[in-house]
């Protein structure tokens, strides 16, 4: 933003915080840059201090001088190019997001960026501009624009992906089913969605949740998920939440986030790393209760969080690992975990979907890959548990409700009990008259992958995967 410095240099050096981001099981930063950077001379060849001071920011500066000694005196662009280096020593990669926007220099600072981190393979991407909003915003300015603005970053620089965001603050890209963006080049176009939960007028948090998660995720794939169906690249660039305390609200858009990124294998950015601005909204060191970090940008702001979203880190399918067959995970988005059968008793449990078994979903039945073992609920309240089809409670699964993620038999579903078990009960939130009721222990997503596992159970066979995965973290 104003400063033209990226965030946190006062709080921590550049090393660090690159390794958190690294240690928190990121692969990419998505990086905000001013406009006015690059196509204003007396702001661009201001140094990182200069720049602060400027803005009244003399405690700021001084934080740099302390922690990050070798950019205070860069220039501002120098100290932004620094940041691509030191992310590349750490083995991230870096998507170039444009926000704020000038008229008359869009065209010519994207360019400059462009043509700035030519033959950088620390650099993968583009984005053109974000959350295009108001009573201005049309298909016609939109169609030429972006095409105009896609062409001048290919020109600049051929081998960096090129990101169209939609409008609507980015939550729409349903007119592309009409009608294609028309360009010279090809297999390096990528578009890009945004999804809060508070953009959900209010359902979370008085709606049947069930519903709610249906009828979202509906909206969401006539709006641009349709264009994963049609093979294009297509990244939830945006998502996120309060990290201070999870609402009830905020969890169940989470869960139901999460279900559908590891049901697609979507590519994500959550929103945000910074846990503070140097400047925002004329309030200095603003505390952005979104981030990751604390405002002091020491640790992690929720140590809950993370273990939420880990499984969804690492690609599910695609290149790398289509060498595998497929088979088929139960996930459950409210922990981040998925399900695993103990040794000692055939019992079900909740662990780290890296050690998942494989379970295949086939005619209702939910069976241990390459086994007799299939998935038998016993009773309400009883502890789920796996055994010979035949041997005692039904074992024909079905989906039941609207998100499609309560799996039910006889009456009855799965559920994650106390202590890390899986209990069958009766299933929650069918209907409006159940209200309130909160069916996210009953969640459970049943989710293809190509992984490998330590204990495959039959000899491995080629299988083609979808398209690979970035995990981004995003930072202004």
């Amino acid at each position: 933003m104003e400063p033209m410095v990226a965030e946190g240099l006062g709080k921590q050096p550049l090393a660090v915080i690159s390794g958190q981001i690294a240690a928190m099981g990121f692969n990419c930063v998505r990086l905000t840059w001013a406009l006015f950077m690059l196509t204003n001379d007396s702001l661009s060849s201001l140094t990182v201090v200069e720049s602060l001071r400027r803005l009244g920011l003399a405690e700021s500066a001084a934080g740099v001088e302390v922690n990050n000694p070798k950019l205070a005196h860069l220039s501002v662009v120098q100290a932004f190019q620094q940041a691509g280096v030191v992310l590349q020593q750490v083995r991230r990669q870096w998507l170039l997001r444009r926000r704020v926007l000038r008229p008359g220099e869009w065209l010519r600072g994207l360019s400059l960026m462009a043509a700035l981190f030519n033959g950088s393979s620390s650099v993968v991407a583009m984005s053109l501009r974000n959350e295009l909003r108001g009573p201005r915003q049309n298909l016609t300015d939109w169609y030429r624009y972006m095409q105009i603005g896609a062409e001048a970053v290919h020109s600049a620089n051929p081998d960096v992906l090129v990101i169209l965001s939609g409008l609507d603050y980015d939550k729409d890209l349903s007119f592309l089913a009409e009608k294609p963006v028309e360009l010279s080049f090809s297999g390096k176009l990528v578009f890009e969605l945004h999804w809060y939960g508070f953009s959900d007028d209010g359902d979370w948090e008085r709606g049947n949740p069930n519903e709610v998660c249906g009828s979202v995720v509906g909206n969401l794939t006539e709006r641009g998920l349709f264009l994963l169906e049609q093979g294009h690249p297509l990244f939830l660039s945006e998502f996120g939440l309060d990290q201070r305390a999870l609402s009830l609200a905020d969890a169940r858009f989470l869960s139901c986030l999460t279900a559908m990124a590891a049901e697609l294998d979507l590519d994500w950015a959550l929103w945000a790393l910074q846990g503070s601005y140097y400047l925002r909204e004329g309030t200095l060191a603003y505390d952005e209760t979104y981030g990751i970090l604390t405002w002091s940008w020491c640790e992690p702001r929720n140590s809950f969080f993370l273990p939420r979203i880990s499984t969804l880190q690492s690609p599910l399918r695609g290149p790398g690992l289509s060498e595998n067959s497929e088979f088929q995970m139960i996930f459950h988005p409210s922990t981040g975990q998925c399900i695993l059968k103990n040794p000692k008793t055939n019992e079900l449990e909740l662990g780290s979907c890296a050690d998942t078994e494989a379970w295949s979903f086939q005619g209702g039945s939910l069976a241990m890959e390459g086994t007799e073992l299939h998935l038998l609920a016993d009773g309400v309240g009883e502890p789920a548990r796996v055994g010979p089809s035949g041997g005692g409670g039904g074992s024909i699964w079905r989906l039941i409700s609207d998100s499609k993620m309560n799996h039910g038999v006889l009456g009855c579903g799965a559920e994650a009990g106390g202590g890390g078990g899986v209990v069958t009960n009766l299933c929650k939130c069918l209907t409006k008259e159940e209200l309130p009721c909160d069916p996210q222990s009953q969640w459970f997503k049943v989710v293809s992958s190509t992984r490998s596992l330590r204990w495959r159970r039959r000899p491995l066979a080629s299988h083609g995967g979808a398209s690979g995965r970035r995990t981004w973290i995003a930072t202004d």
